[in-house]
């Protein structure tokens, strides 16, 4: 097979939006976007299909099966015995494919079967979603609802509003009794027939609202491509970097939902920039949000519906305005990811990248006819070279990078799974690179803001995604995971950044910290302004092994470097960064966290004093009650541990009778226990909050000359308990 088959399927059919499978005569339903964007629909056979290791000890009603071919090979790299998933099992229909799968779980048979019906039928078809589409051509529409409150059924629930936009410019906000404004929206989305259906926490809110709601009234909301409604399906995980979340996805037929609330947590799981999720913080972060944006407090939107309609028509469509913006940002990697992922967007949306890469290969040898390998059971090896060489507050700061430092290894020393029996992995990496390289090239030499730049820079930038995904693959929990590969590109990896360093401090640098691919130096006096900088990266990158590339990542007038993947940084147009969840951690209270920033940039400036007063002013408006209780309370969300552990015994007491996955702001009481915001009696624990302050400051303690002059500018509130308390009792 060539690379691109490899990747993208061999079946070349342009701009499919959908695929939907029919149970009652197993077709598979395709909906394509035309040039001139009308949506049409056909509908081809196909045959559902899983994998089985050996025959089971019970009849089960397969069509057909296929001996897929070892290659002579071990395909589960045991050397006694060839394991594998080698038969393939084909069924006339859905039902009795899904009997099939049914009776091998209640039987404990080993079998792999797809997690979705639309990527089985891909996986074999070779087809795939969005071929020859950007970004731009699909049909994106998004809503919100403005509701009395929170739970859908209350007594006095009902919903006041829903906003609607889309990206060709639409917008409307529907309002009336609310069976009208509900026959109105479902009539919006079969008139405007979007592909894509987007929301800020839609998942969690928006769609489950809307569905009691219409249960309630009696209203068919017929938002699927064939009128159907939409299918709340049972909780699944979120992939979001190394961590997944729960969550509960809708789907709805020749349709696909995307919650910007979970996508924009994934995209911000590298660059930790976000100390909040919500979509008002977002907007602002990326500089998407509305002129004169009306923020209002959701538990008084019904007062203020009455009393001020127009605010809050105005509120709506800015929140739906923004989500627009937003999805246009966070999205274009995994739509671009679907031309080669065999699965719906939606499904793409919400898996994670060692899952897609997995599912590349799985269609590659089947349809070759080869088996598949088990994954291998966990190894622990050692991860990259990460140390922290210097600390406190250090000036002139260049920040050096090996361009995609792993995927580079492999290609450079050809390390790929041992079971790749059909030797796609590395034809696969270097498409994939040279591809990138390509559309980084296009997206440089294209006039921005535009259309071509979007594309060429969505592409690439998903590619480069997928590309750095491949040595985490290595690593996983995969069918062609290799962890005597993975050690070996790590080694490898541990070797090269080392000898970077050593090449570094031989010429005089002095290096802060590496973390992996990256190096933050000080660079050797003489090596003075941006020009000289980039020269002297470019010098010591001549050194390193052919097809290793050192690019110039950044300079900084300062770092203040605290520990592993814990800094600041001091740009020289006057903006700072921070990074590492000592400096921005959304588990932190508000007060903390605008302590910590203020503190930070005292330190970066070499202002200690001002530092030691911002201090010493926090802890004083503490004790006169003067930090709005907003900013000393702190965000939980309600799981089902919240019930069930001891150790979360005081979050339950105040989480009772807020449903499951929703949130409750809480503060500490005076008398020790947890109390709701909304609640809140002038009576939070003030000792509890100046002991956290003092905690928060100890996480600069590095950015000191010594232990000693901490100790001077942040005493301790152990040294002066009684005082404290007699401060305390003053103010009652």
């Amino acid at each position: 097979m060539q690379a691109e088959e490899i990747l993208y399927g061999w079946d070349p059919e342009t701009r499919i939006v959908a695929v939907e499978t029919v149970t009652k005569d197993t077709t598979l339903a395709i909906y394509r976007r035309t040039e001139t964007d009308e949506v049409i629909c056909r509908t081809v056979p196909f045959r559902p299909w899983l994998l089985l290791e050996e025959e089971p000890p019970f009849q089960i009603p397969i069509a057909e099966r296929i001996a897929l071919d070892t290659d002579g090979k071990d395909v589960g790299l045991d050397e006694t015995s060839r394991k594998g998933y080698r038969i393939l099992a084909l069924f006339d229909d859905l039902m009795s494919y899904r009997d099939a799968r049914l009776r091998l779980r209640e039987h404990h048979v080993e079998h792999l079967a797809c997690n979705s019906d639309a990527r089985m039928a891909l996986t074999r078809l070779g087809k795939t979603l969005f071929k020859g589409m950007a970004f731009e051509d699909i049909r994106r529409m998004q809503f919100d609802l403005e509701t009395t409150g929170l739970s859908p059924t209350a007594p006095d629930s009902r919903i006041l509003l829903i906003a609607i936009s889309d990206n060709t410019g639409f917008k409307t906000v529907l309002e009336g009794d609310e069976v009208s404004i509900l026959e109105q929206f479902v009539a919006i989305v079969a008139e405007r027939d979007p592909d894509v259906l987007e929301g800020h926490n839609i998942l969690g809110f928006d769609f489950p609202y809307l569905i009691e709601r219409a249960k309630a009234l009696g209203v068919k909301l017929s938002l699927g491509r064939d009128g159907s409604e939409p299918w709340r399906a049972g909780e699944r995980n979120y992939a979001i970097g190394g961590t997944t979340r729960p969550f509960r996805p809708v789907y709805l037929f020749g349709r696909h939902v995307v919650d910007t609330y979970l996508v924009v947590q994934r995209f911000d799981w590298g660059r930790q920039s976000l100390v909040s999720y919500g979509l008002k913080e977002c907007a602002r972060h990326f500089g998407i949000a509305s002129e004169d944006r009306v923020e209002l407090p959701r538990q008084d939107m019904l007062r203020l519906y009455k009393q001020q309609a127009d605010t809050v028509l105005r509120y709506a469509l800015q929140d739906v305005e923004e989500v627009e913006r937003l999805a246009s940002i966070i999205t274009p990697v995994e739509f671009y990811q679907t031309q080669m992922v065999p699965d719906n967007y939606g499904q793409v949306v919400a898996s994670g990248n060692g899952e897609k890469i997995n599912s590349i290969f799985l269609r590659a040898y089947l349809h070759e006819g080869r088996a598949i390998p088990f994954p291998q059971p966990s190894q622990p090896y050692e991860g990259g070279y990460v140390e922290v060489r210097a600390r406190g507050v250090l000036r002139r700061v260049v920040k050096a990078d090996v361009e995609s430092l792993y995927p580079s290894l492999m290609l450079t020393y050809s390390i790929a799974p041992a079971s790749d029996t059909l030797g796609i992995f590395l034809p696969a990496l270097r498409f994939l690179t040279e591809r990138r390289l390509e559309a980084k090239r296009k997206a440089a030499e294209t006039q921005k803001p535009s259309t071509e730049f979007a594309y060429w820079d969505g592409l690439q930038a998903s590619l480069k995604v997928l590309i750095n995904s491949f040595y985490g693959y290595l690593g996983g929990p995969f069918n062609f995971n290799d962890y005597d590969a993975a050690r070996r590109v790590t080694e490898e990896g541990r070797k090269l950044v080392q000898s970077l360093v050593q090449s570094l401090e031989a010429t005089g640098s002095r290096v802060i910290e590496v973390d992996t691919d990256g190096v933050y130096f000080v660079p050797p006096e003489g090596v003075e302004g941006e020009e000289a900088e980039r020269a002297y990266v470019a010098q010591i990158g001549a050194t390193l092994p052919q097809g290793i590339r050192l690019a110039f990542d950044g300079r900084y007038a300062a770092m203040l470097s605290l520990k592993t993947k814990n800094y600041a940084l001091a740009c020289y147009d006057g903006t700072r960064i921070l990074k590492g969840a000592s400096l921005r951690s959304r588990a932190d209270e508000n007060y903390g966290r605008q302590f910590l920033e203020k503190a930070v940039a005292y330190l970066l400036d070499g202002d200690i004093q001002s530092l030691c007063q911002l201090y010493e002013e926090t802890r004083q408006r503490l004790l006169n009650r003067e930090i709005p209780i907003r900013d000393l309370a702190r965000r939980e969300r309600v799981t089902p541990k919240t019930f069930q552990s001891e150790l979360k015994t005081r979050s339950a007491e105040v989480a009772k009778g807020v449903p499951i996955g929703d949130y409750v702001w809480v503060y500490e009481r005076a008398d020790g226990r947890l109390g709701r915001l909304e609640e809140y009696q002038n009576d939070e624990n003030i000792a509890y909050y100046i002991d956290k302050l003092y905690k928060f400051a100890r996480r600069l303690e590095e950015a000191f000359p010594s232990p000693q002059d901490f100790d001077k500018c942040i005493p301790s509130p152990k040294d002066s308990l009684q005082a404290l308390q007699g401060e305390l009792d003053l103010f009652g």
